[in-house]
């Protein structure tokens, strides 16, 4: 018998697809399926064991529902613009293009390797020309509809980067790549307008088919919340005499009578004015410690609540009492007005900030304990004026419309969603089509002149002075104006790395298509997308900027559907295993399983590479010291030496075997730890379907021409059912130990093996072991590509259970178990309780009082006293 060799059979398969374009969309009358993978960025480490999981659970959906009938697109492209290629560039001289090119030749030769479907003829890069065009054309129907527009905004500058950052790559005041100083500085900056749009971006989540998880993630970023704007005046008399309003909005106008001090931003714009020149120094001093924190960092919850007094005062409105003005870096200029009135009785921050700094602290709702933390709860309004007596929910409502009638506020409903900030100072990313002209005029570039390409540059290194690397090129930056003839300047910012993956799988429809980004008619057949599929790391802000994009093009006119994703699934993260021991102050190895080791003082913690573990039986020894590995589950990373490469695992076990084993390792959204010998259990299992099924040349002798009959027939149509419904809830992990135990029930079969059993059980493998399928396929002799068979179908009838297994009581204790027909009647099942010897043992000389008998779960026997 032949062996089964993967590295064989995969190339020969992967070959034929290539060549007979196995996956291109057939663009004709069946029902349509878009499955999508996230876009992925070509780094140069390549593909990691996460992409092999997603990218193989939308590979199982797309080939199982092109065996259903569907007409499939499932396509594959690049985001390949952004600050890594720059970064590289930057360190070895080489254009980012270049990186680029190389890099996505691996990942493409990867995902060849793996058997993925994918409709290779619509392979798109967001750094082609011809690509950018259209982001750059979308860009300006924000721009025209007044949802594009420049401002000066605080941001996370990194002079070293050169450019700005957003707020999740800067970690503890420092770039996340790199690890260089970052401050908080003024820019121009291009901004999108996405808070026009927070409400339907809340509201029609209701209508997607997404985890509730993703969708409470999105709503908490929009941050929808309802309250009131407050003014309060400035103590003038104790604030070096500026008159003027804070504006504040709460939540909570109710606890007003509460408030005992107000916190600002550290950059507000009265910060300076209000100074008392005493404490001026102290508070540069903070100011300047606060510019250096992202805003991340800064609504971080610490136990040090740091902040400082300005030395000026503000009105209560509501009880005229003049209170304190402090500045803290949890309070953001981005974030509501700059500035927050503190009730610390009844918010936690403002008690635990008031006991660190020795602030009064007033109840206004009863039922709490101040002494210990502050009262969050509902209660009745107390030291609280014409408010003492009422809940909660009436005494806002009554505040609300006093401040009204008092011109001291007005009813208002706030966001946590900040407008989009749109603009990078770095080279590689799209350039804006936009021309500054002499007289200050901004205005978009023709769209018959797009696209505006990127200039060849030798010097992308940053400049320094905040202007942009494509500042360098002056030939580039200064032209004319095509409409007046006025001398302009190009814009030298570029768009984010999010430009290019916003709108990306409406480019999918129409690739090669001249004059528009997409065909009309093919977006309104296919669109939305049926099932998207990546990490949870993209929950939010990729997520959220695609959607305002589509509802944009959707308000224009452009697109047929309100949403772009109406379905997804975010795939679990793959741990590694990281194998552990220590050494003492001599250097001499220290078992951490020991019992003794927590006594040990001073060791150092050492990791052993997995390939390196010496195994006895299951338990991990050091390879040259007899003593036991501690195992941790954790995060992959080159640093613990727990980083799996796919590569490695194809050329041992084959792309079929990886396949099979991530999805088997569970649900497809659970944290999952990586297991060796698990792959080596699913390749077993593919040895066994090979001998079961072929031989040296064809297929195996125990194969015949015959129909299935009687019990085979009957477990042949109770796993395709099983498949089924398993691969259509996604439920991978249960489809394949289905497969798994059809197999064992082949194994143990007593005769031959119809081929009809063979084909069958050979479609349903195909979409998830691909290349062995296809072998089998062919040397069953059938035509094309197992990828185009018909799914089987399955007879409801035969898949009934028949018998059923019930246990058996006698006096109370369980005596045993007997299979019956799932319609048997008391009688019957009594009868065939008696006539079962271990169970009819212990009804001699006992007097039965009755019978209890529960259809298809117990038969009770009730002795007499």
């Amino acid at each position: 018998m032949a062996e089964y060799r993967p590295d064989d059979i995969e190339p020969k398969w992967q070959d034929y697809w290539d060549a007979e374009e196995t996956f291109q969309m057939r663009d004709d009358d069946r029902p349509t399926c878009y499955v999508l993978d996230m876009f992925p960025y070509p780094s140069g480490s390549g593909l990691h064991v996460g992409h092999v999981e997603g990218y193989t659970a939308t590979d199982i959906v797309a080939r199982y529902k092109r065996l259903q009938g569907y007409d499939v697109l499932h396509p594959m492209g690049w985001d390949a613009f952004g600050l890594p290629a720059e970064q590289h560039a930057i360190k070895t001289g080489t254009h980012p293009r270049e990186a680029i090119k190389e890099n996505i030749a691996t990942f493409k030769e990867q995902l060849t390797s793996l058997g993925f479907s994918y409709d290779w003829s619509r392979e798109i890069n967001t750094t082609d020309p011809e690509y950018y065009k259209w982001t750059q054309w979308i860009f300006l129907q924000l721009f025209d509809e007044d949802l594009a527009y420049m401002d000066e905004v605080p941001v996370n500058w990194c002079p070293e980067l050169g450019t700005v950052l957003a707020n999740e790559e800067v970690v503890d005041g420092r770039s996340e790549r790199g690890g260089h100083p970052v401050v908080r500085k003024p820019m121009r900056q291009w901004m999108l307008e996405i808070t026009a749009y927070a409400d339907r971006l809340l509201e029609d989540l209701d209508e997607l088919d997404w985890p509730e998880h993703l969708k409470d993630m999105q709503r908490n970023w929009i941050g929808r919340s309802e309250g009131a704007d407050v003014d309060f005046a400035i103590d003038a008399g104790r604030s070096n005499g500026v008159e003027a309003d804070l504006e504040v909005y709460t939540t909570r106008p109710e606890t007003l009578f509460g408030a005992t001090y107000m916190v600002l931003a550290p950059e507000h714009p009265l910060v300076d004015e209000i100074t008392d020149e005493a404490r001026r120094e102290a508070v540069e001093e903070y100011k300047e410690q606060a510019a250096r924190k992202s805003e991340l960092e800064r609504q971080e919850l610490q136990d040090d609540k740091s902040g400082i007094f300005t030395g000026a005062y503000a009105i209560n409105p509501v009880n005229g009492e003049s209170i304190p003005i402090w500045i803290a870096d949890y309070v953001l200029m981005s974030y509501g007005t700059g500035a927050i009135m503190s009730v610390p009785g009844h918010d936690q921050r403002d008690w635990e900030f008031a006991q660190q700094h020795d602030l009064p602290i007033v109840e206004v709702v009863s039922g709490g304990e101040l002494d210990e933390e502050a009262h969050e709860g509902e209660g009745e309004m107390v030291n609280s004026e014409f408010l003492n007596g009422l809940e909660v929910d009436e005494a806002k409502e009554e505040m609300i419309d006093w401040l009204e009638q008092e011109g001291l506020g007005e009813r208002s409903v706030n966001y946590k969603l900040r407008d989009w900030l749109f603009s990078r100072q770095r080279y590689w990313g799209e350039p804006f089509p936009i021309l500054h002209l002499e007289d200050g005029t901004i205005k978009g570039i023709p769209e018959e002149e797009l696209p505006v390409e990127l200039p060849e540059l030798e010097d992308f290194q940053p400049t320094g002075t905040g202007e942009p690397p494509l500042a360098k090129a002056e030939d580039w930056v200064h032209t004319t104006d095509p409409e007046t003839g006025q001398p302009a300047r190009r814009e030298t910012n570029t768009m984010p790395q999010w430009a290019g993956s916003c709108w990306y799988y409406l480019r999918y429809l129409s690739p090669d298509l001249d004059d528009a980004p997409w065909d009309e008619n093919v977006e309104a057949e296919w669109m939305p997308v049926d099932l998207y599929v990546g990490g949870v790391e993209h929950a939010v802000l990729h997520l959220l900027y695609a959607r305002f994009w589509h509802k944009v093009l959707y308000d224009l006119g452009y697109v047929s559907t309100q949403e772009p994703f109406q379905r997804i699934v975010n795939q679990g993260m793959i741990l590694g295993k990281t194998y552990l021991y220590a050494e003492d102050e001599e250097g001499e190895p220290i078992s951490l399983v020991d019992p003794d080791a927590d006594e040990i003082e001073a060791w150092a913690e050492r990791v052993v590479a997995p390939d390196d573990v010496r195994w006895e039986d299951e338990t991990p020894m050091h390879p040259d010291y007899d003593i036991e590995l501690e195992v941790e589950t954790e995060k992959m990373s080159k640093s613990r030496g727990n980083v799996i490469n796919p590569e490695d695992v194809v050329d041992e076990y084959g792309a079929d075997s990886l396949r099979l084993y991530e999805m088997f390792m569970g649900p497809i959204e659970q944290t999952k730890p990586w297991d060796q010998q698990g792959v080596v259990g699913v390749r077993r299992f593919l040895d066994r379907v090979w001998r079961l099924f072929c031989g040296d040349e064809g297929l195996s002798e125990r194969v015949t021409e015959e129909a299935p009959e009687g019990e085979l027939k009957e477990t042949l149509h109770k796993a395709i059912e099983s498949i089924t419904e398993d691969t259509d809830d996604l439920r991978f992990n249960t489809a394949i130990a289905t497969m798994m135990e059809f197999v064992n029930a082949l194994f143990k079969h007593d005769g031959s093996i119809p081929e009809k059993v063979v084909s069958d059980f050979t479609i349903m493998l195909s979409p998830y072991a691909p290349h062995v399928a296809e072998e089998i396929w062919d040397r069953l002799g059938r035509e094309g590509s197992v990828a185009w068979a018909e799914w089987p179908e399955y007879d409801e009838a035969l898949t009934q259970e028949t018998t059923t297994e019930i246990g058996v009581q006698v006096g109370g204790q369980t005596r045993g178990s007997i299979e019956i027909p799932v319609d048997a009647d008391q009688e019957e099942a009594v009868a065939m309780a008696r006539a079962d010897d271990s169970i009819a043992r212990y009804l001699e000389d006992v007097s039965v009082a009755r019978v209890v008998y529960v259809p298809e779960q117990i038969l009770n026997f009730v002795l007499e006293d």
